[in-house]
C-alpha cells in the first residue's frame, strides 16, 4: 500500500486542509500564550513550585473531563466541539490582562487549567475525526504532518512568543492568543466532517453517560495490544514532563539573564523542531508496523539517553544543547505519533473518541504528577537543575526499558496458541 506525500495530501484533500490551517493558525498562538505565562509566574514570584504548579493545574485541566469529552465526542458534532472551544478560549485569554501582580498568579494558574479542559475537547474531537477524513493510505502522512504542524507551531510559537514578550511584552501575546483562536474557529465553519454514532450513544444523554464511559474502558482493556499502546504517551511524560516543562523551561530562563521569556522560547523552539523531525523520519524508515510496539519503548528510552547528555553537559556549550533538545525531541515524537496511528486504527469510529480520551487522561495525568515533583524538588533544593535532569532523564530510560519488556499482547496470542493445540 503507496503512502501519499504531504504536499500531495494537503493540495487533494480539501477537508483536511482545512482541518490543519485551523489546528497551525490556533497551537501558534497558545504557545505565544505558554511563553507569556512562564515569563509572568517567573516576574512575580520566581518560584520553580508554582512554575511546576502551572503545568500540573493545566494537565490536570486537560485530565479531568477527558471521559466526559470522549464521550461528547463519540455522541456530538467534533466540529461544533473544536469550533466552540476555541470561541471560548478567544474571551479566556484576554482575561489574562487583567493580570498586574502577585495577587493575581493564582488565578491566572486556575483561568489556565480551565483553558486547558477546553484544549483537551478540542484534541480529542481532533484525534478521533481524522481517520473520517483520510484514507488508510493518507492515514501515517496526515498524522506525521499533524505532529509536524504541531512542532512547527511551537517552534515559531514559542521563538516568536519569546521575541514578542521580551520587545513588546506579555499583554501582546495575550491578544495575539485570543486573534488565533478566533481565526481557527472561522477556519473550521465550512468544514464538513463525516462521523457515525452508535445506536447505544442515543438516548438521554445523564441516563446513558455511565454505561457509554464504561463502554470505552471496556473497549480498551478487553484487547491487549491496545490496552499496551495506549500507555506510550503516558511513559514519555511520567519523566518528560519535568524534564521538557520544569528543567527546560528554568535552564531557558538562565540561559539568557535579562531575557528569560526569549532563553525560554529558544529552548521550545528546539523541542518543536525535534517533534516535527521525528515523526517524518518515522514514517520515511519505520515502515514495517508489525515492529511499532517495540520500537514505542526503545523509543522512550533513546529520549531519555538524549536528556541525559543535555543534564551532564547543561549550560557547556548552547549549540550542543539546542542539538540534543532536537534530538530527544525527534524520539518523543515518532512515539507519539506511531502510538497514535495505532491507536486510530485498530479503533472503530464509534468508540474512538472515548479510547483516546483515556489515552489523553493517562497521559496527562502522568504529566502533572512529573512536573510537580520537579518543581517541589529544585523549590526545596532537594535537586539542583542538573542533578534533576540527569535523575528524570535515566527515569525516562528505565520507564522505556519496562514499556518494552511488558507485552501482554504477546502473552495473549502465547495463550490463544496453546489454546488451539490442546
Amino acid at each position: 500500500m503507496k503512502e501519499i506525500g504531504y504536499i500531495e495530501l494537503l493540495k487533494t484533500n480539501g477537508r483536511f486542509r482545512i482541518f490543519w490551517a485551523a489546528a497551525v493558525i490556533s497551537m501558534i498562538g497558545e504557545w505565544f500564550n505558554t511563553i507569556a505565562l512562564f515569563t509572568l509566574i517567573l516576574k512575580y514570584s520566581g518560584s520553580e513550585a508554582l512554575l511546576g504548579l502551572l503545568f500540573t493545574i493545566r494537565m490536570l485541566g486537560f485530565a479531568i473531563l477527558q471521559p466526559i469529552t470522549g464521550l461528547l465526542a463519540d455522541r456530538w458534532s467534533r466540529k461544533w466541539i473544536m469550533v466552540v472551544s476555541n470561541l471560548v478560549q478567544v474571551v479566556l485569554a484576554l482575561c489574562f490582562l487583567m493580570v498586574n501582580g502577585p495577587e493575581d498568579i493564582w488565578w491566572l494558574i486556575g483561568l489556565s487549567g480551565v483553558m486547558m479542559v477546553l484544549h483537551g475537547a478540542y484534541m480529542t474531537a481532533e484525534r478521533a475525526a481524522l481517520p473520517n477524513i483520510v484514507s488508510e493510505e493518507e492515514l501515517a502522512t496526515a498524522n506525521a504532518l499533524d505532529a509536524a504542524t504541531w512542532s512547527t507551531a511551537l517552534a515559531i510559537g514559542a521563538f516568536l512568543g519569546g521575541i514578542v514578550v521580551s520587545q513588546y511584552g506579555v499583554n501582546t501575546a495575550f491578544i495575539i492568543d485570543a486573534i488565533t483562536f478566533l481565526v481557527g474557529a472561522l477556519i473550521l465553519l465550512p468544514l464538513k466532517l463525516p462521523q457515525n454514532v452508535s445506536e447505544d450513544m442515543k438516548g438521554p444523554i445523564f441516563k446513558t453517560a455511565i454505561r457509554n464511559i464504561k463502554a470505552g474502558f471496556t473497549r480498551l482493556f478487553d484487547e491487549p495490544r491496545l490496552k499496551r499502546i495506549v500507555f506510550a504517551k503516558t511513559t514519555w511524560n511520567l519523566a518528560g514532563g519535568g524534564l521538557a516543562a520544569v528543567f527546560l523551561v528554568i535552564a531557558g530562563s538562565r540561559m539568557s539573564p535579562g531575557e528569560m521569556a526569549a532563553g525560554i522560547g529558544l529552548f521550545f523552539m528546539a523541542r518543536g523542531i525535534g517533534t516535527g523531525i521525528g515523526p517524518i523520519v518515522a514514517r520515511k524508515f519505520l515502515t514495517n508496523k508489525s515492529r511499532w510496539p517495540s520500537l514505542i519503548g526503545i523509543l522512550v528510552s533513546v529520549s531519555g539517553f538524549f536528556y541525559l547528555i543535555i543534564g551532564l553537559t547543561i549550560f557547556d556549550n548552547l549549540y550542543l544543547t539546542i542539538t540534543l533538545i532536537i534530538l530527544a525531541h525527534a524520539a518523543s515524537g515518532a512515539n507519539w505519533v506511531l502510538s497514535t496511528i495505532l491507536t486510530q486504527q485498530w479503533v472503530e469510529d464509534e468508540v474512538r473518541g472515548r479510547v483516546f480520551s483515556i489515552d489523553m487522561l493517562l497521559m496527562s495525568v502522568s504529566f502533572s504528577i512529573s512536573t510537580y515533583f520537579a518543581g517541589w524538588l529544585l523549590d526545596n533544593s532537594i535537586l539542583s537543575l542538573k542533578t534533576g535532569m540527569v535523575y528524570f532523564a535515566c527515569a525516562m530510560m528505565i520507564f522505556g526499558i519496562i514499556f518494552t519488556l511488558w507485552r501482554p499482547d504477546v502473552k495473549h496470542n502465547n495463550s490463544l496458541n496453546n489454546s488451539i493445540i490442546s
